[in-house]
């Protein structure tokens, strides 16, 4: 009966033994991506470690795809990314995302692109951007954006409250990034990438949600209506003038934020990285750990988030699925540690149980051969 009871003991220690091998790796990396929970960088490296085991030739892939698709920042972002991941890339590969990126760098690109965000107020790279931040900081695509999204309001048509939010922010700060020379700027360059992200549909459903919010807080509507009634593009400074006192200062300092926020994914990722922050972010909160990472990963950001998406930014898998390895593992670890005590145990009875049994056997032996040497 002891040796089963010893038996049973040994069985438990290697099967606990046996699951803690298989727990402990999922446990080891639950608790690293708790821990990193905080810190997107972080979190973003440990998430990247799993997704690159998995596949070996995920970046050359990707890369190939940007390509395809005409985006040759994207693609030189994974070249960054396999660079400093040590990850060796097709020299003829690396050589075409260079040649892709002179092109869209050229004198002639960047004129076409800037003369289109002038015009358009649509921006989805560097060139096209500053051609509409240019229009933007002379406030005619401010009051372009104003006065088309107000007369809808005003017709009862369907109005973009996001887009007239942000255009009335955007008057605003214009001016106050004129009495400060300049020291407004950021805040001005991310609240037109946040618009018009908006206008060609890049805008993320739960921030788009929270802008709208957001947009009516900050603008008087019947005082808008009425400036918009009377404005005009080619009275800019009266039609601002008459747009910023419809404007609620007091209520943007979370537009204003956001603003500054896509700004600083800006500097580190350029524009196309801005949108694509946008493009995920469910909220202001997302792209402040997105300007935390971009400061942390810089030119290696877009290939990041396209491939974690907003996992990159936060726990996707909820806290309570991750804590389940840790405790799991805590719990076979108990296992393991009480069947190695409870062997333990049962070895040392069973071996003070024979030494007992010796004993008594040597006692009555002695006490046999005493009695028969007394009757000798």
């Amino acid at each position: 009966m002891k040796w089963l009871r010893i038996g049973a003991a040994l069985t438990g220690i290697a099967a606990c033994s046996f699951m803690l091998v298989h727990v402990m790796p999922h446990a080891r990396e639950a608790g690293a991506v708790l821990a990193a929970q905080d810190d997107p960088a972080a979190l973003s490296e440990l998430k990247l470690d799993v997704l690159l085991r998995q596949n070996d030739h995920l970046l050359q892939d990707n890369i190939e795809a940007a390509l395809a698709g005409g985006d040759a920042d994207l693609a030189s972002s994974f070249v960054a990314l396999a660079r400093e991941r040590d990850i060796t890339l097709p020299d003829d590969l690396v050589s075409r995302v260079n040649d892709a990126v002179k092109e869209e760098n050229s004198t002639t690109h960047f004129a076409k692109r800037f003369a289109t965000g002038l015009i358009t107020g649509n921006a989805d790279d560097v060139a096209s951007l500053s051609g509409t931040m240019a229009g933007d900081l002379f406030v005619i695509g401010d009051i372009r954006d104003v006065v088309r999204e107000g007369k809808h309001l005003a017709t009862g048509e369907d109005t973009d409250r996001v887009v007239l939010g942000l255009a009335a922010a955007g008057i605003a700060v214009t001016a106050v990034t004129y009495m400060s020379a300049g020291g407004a700027s950021p805040v001005r360059a991310g609240l037109t990438l946040v618009k018009d992200a908006r206008k060609v549909g890049r805008l993320g459903e739960g921030l788009a949600a929270w802008a709208g919010r957001s947009a009516r807080e900050v603008v008087d509507t019947p005082m808008l209506q009425n400036a918009v009634a009377t404005g005009s593009v080619l009275r800019p400074g009266e039609t601002a003038g008459a747009i910023k006192a419809a404007f609620r200062a007091e209520k943007a300092g979370a537009l204003v934020r956001l603003g500054k926020d896509v700004t600083r994914v800006a500097e580190k990722t350029g524009t196309r990285g801005a949108m694509d922050t946008l493009r995920i972010a469910e909220g202001p909160k997302d792209v402040a750990r997105a300007a935390r990472l971009a400061e942390a990963q810089g030119g290696k950001t877009r290939a990041i988030l396209k491939l974690l998406g907003r996992s990159a930014l936060l726990l996707a898998t909820g806290a309570f699925d991750l804590a389940i390895w840790l405790f799991g593992a805590a719990l076979t670890l108990f296992g393991l540690l009480s069947s190695i005590k409870a062997t333990a145990e049962r070895v040392t009875q069973a071996w003070c149980d024979r030494r007992r049994r010796r004993h008594q056997a040597e006692i009555a032996a002695r006490a046999a051969m005493a009695g028969a040497a007394l009757k000798a």
